[in-house]
């Protein structure tokens, strides 16, 4: 059980950067994908600014990324440049343009908020960390925490039934083990403390 839990908090820590990095790339014209492949490519190797190794990193295929690389270049975030021991090869490399827009990008804000706060404690489980983080990022982001609705500030177990005390609804029993869009974390002392 421990193992699914882990994995979904890892899925959801995960769904919320990707929420981020979407619109932090939606505001200047460009996908994550774009992102990725630049940010890749400021990080790597000379052995390793190639097609493939890019759709390698990525797990992207050949066709999804020459398209990217051929956005990125229209842009002029990307210089192409021919091996000069082999002629069929192709070096890529970010051009002034492209290092100084991953300068002004990355990394996104609210993680490093987050850990900044969470490094600071001390876990008994990785599940403990991971719950902490993702409650920290979600109130850095001003997201919504989808949580388990039995973990909700609303719920409350009631003579015979369990109760939403936001809607004044009764619950039935599985609904308290689904993730609901208008939970309300418990209150917690480390992830509330500005």
């Amino acid at each position: 059980m421990q193992d699914l839990d882990t994995f979904k908090l890892i899925e959801r820590i995960s769904a919320l950067l990707r929420s981020e990095e979407r619109k932090k790339y939606a505001a200047i014209g460009l996908q994550p994908v774009h992102g990725q492949v630049l940010e890749y490519l400021a990080k790597c190797n000379k052995y390793s600014n190639t097609h493939a190794a890019v759709a390698e990193y990525l797990g992207l295929t050949k066709g999804t990324v020459s398209q990217t690389i051929q956005i990125l270049e229209r842009k002029r975030y990307l210089d192409k440049t021919t091996d000069i021991l082999d002629g069929r090869v192709v070096h890529l490399s970010l051009s002034e343009a492209g290092k100084q827009l991953i300068d002004e990008l990355k990394p996104l804000d609210i993680f490093k908020q987050a850990e900044s706060k969470v490094s600071r404690q001390e876990f008994d489980t990785i599940g403990q960390a991971l719950q902490t983080t993702l409650g920290v990022l979600q109130k850095v982001n001003q997201s919504k925490s989808f949580g388990l609705c039995r973990s909700c500030r609303y719920f409350s177990v009631e003579q015979h039934h369990y109760q939403c005390g936001l809607t004044e609804q009764p619950l039935d029993r599985e609904d308290t083990d689904k993730i609901c869009r208008d939970h309300l974390p418990v209150p917690n002392s480390f992830i509330d403390q500005e």
